[in-house]
């Protein structure tokens, strides 16, 4: 099966088998959403899988788009891209927004998953699709979890891994973050314990929820940059929802209200229990011994001014994988640099994929220094 010369719209792609989930139960029929760009060769060897942050979805060449193109890290000319949305989530794959097999919506009948169970279903989306090889997987955020475990679950087709702002495991300060957005949505009196009607869901507590969620996302820095403490009609003019408030007031608020918009409050608390529940040395022995047991060359990106998934957490990476390059990149907006700064990634991710290119197989990584993307 191949996609378009340059990129498709939006597939869905439904399993004809269930889905047995880490956590106990099943998925019995499931179905994910997943855009491709380039064509898949005749050996079927040349797939590259892309995986999207937490309220992402599988319009890679949107939200990466700075890496995209010929030439360019991602290059639908030479690669076959597939990106798609994740299980769980509320942009086309089976979650709490699809149908159950009764014809009602899953709600909050929907099931625990864990990443793992994200990248079974992403691997099987791989065999429909006729994928033998798969030259690199690569993803920031959530996106970096799944592809950890990509590199321990599926060994005989992934060459190599990108991990971008992610860790090995979910540390107890996410988890933490993760608690106060969880109780923003439960708190709110629309929410009814996750059965809430389709045209009145809880906006407020999962508006909450997001701007939590954005304050982790920047930086000190970024936000004293972008708004110091200036007006919203100063900072928006017309546009400001609050004139005489603090801009950041306003740009908190409207990343709330817009959210609310576009997201399902039920998915929301699926994608971060999922997250909660990363841990490679989950039945593996432990981090270390996961760690060790990723026998593909590894490109760990660190954001030098993230405070959610922390720098230190991608050194962790660095030196547990054998075969590991660590790149810094340089940026003022925390967490978020990833996609706002995707540019920097984009020379980083490709000298890495140049170089895998160039070396004999089987020969350890060219350099195990840091290097820097200002």
């Amino acid at each position: 099966m191949t996609g378009s010369a340059s990129g498709s719209d939006l597939r869905c792609w439904h399993s004809g088998s269930p889905l047995a989930l880490e956590l106990g139960g099943m998925l019995p029929t499931y179905s994910l959403a997943y855009r491709t760009w380039g064509r898949l060769s005749e050996d079927a060897d040349n797939a590259v899988v892309v995986c999207h942050a937490l309220t992402g979805a599988s319009d890679a060449d949107v939200w990466w788009k700075d890496l995209f193109g010929e030439g360019k890290a991602l290059d639908p000319c030479k690669d076959f891209i597939v990106c798609s949305n994740s299980l769980g989530s509320c942009y086309g794959s089976t979650g709490p927004t699809t149908l159950h097999p009764d014809g009602k919506r899953w709600g909050a009948r929907f099931p625990k998953i864990t990443i793992r169970d994200q990248v079974h279903a992403q691997m099987a989306l791989a065999d429909a699709l006729g994928i033998r090889r798969i030259r690199l997987v690569v993803g920031g955020s959530m996106g970096g979890l799944q592809v950890l475990e990509w590199a321990l679950l599926d060994q005989d087709r992934v060459e190599s891994i990108a991990v971008v702002a992610a860790s090995a495991l979910h540390s107890s300060w996410c988890i933490a973050w993760s608690a106060t957005q969880r109780m923003s949505i439960h708190s709110d009196p629309g929410f009814s314990n996750g059965d809430y009607a389709v045209e009145a869901p809880p906006r407020k507590g999962l508006g909450i929820a997001r701007a939590i969620a954005m304050a982790t996302y920047r930086s000190h820095g970024s936000l004293g940059m972008r708004y110091g403490r200036i007006t919203g009609i100063e900072a928006f003019g017309s546009n400001a929802k609050a004139p005489k408030e603090f801009a950041v007031r306003n740009w908190v608020a409207h990343h709330a209200e817009s959210f609310a918009d576009r997201f399902d409050a039920n998915s929301y608390l699926t994608l971060i229990d999922a997250m909660d529940t990363h841990d490679v040395g989950r039945g593996r022995g432990g981090v270390d011994a996961a760690l060790a047991g990723v026998k593909v060359p590894a490109l760990v990106i660190s954001i030098d001014s993230d405070a959610l998934y922390v720098p230190a957490e991608q050194a962790c990476l660095f030196e547990g994988i054998p075969d590991a390059r660590l790149v810094e990149i340089t940026s003022l907006h925390g967490h978020d640099g990833f996609l706002i700064d995707a540019a920097r990634l984009e020379p980083a991710i490709r000298e890495f994929r140049d170089d895998l290119s160039s070396r004999a197989r089987g020969d350890t990584f060219i350099s195990r220094e840091t290097a820097s993307y200002a």
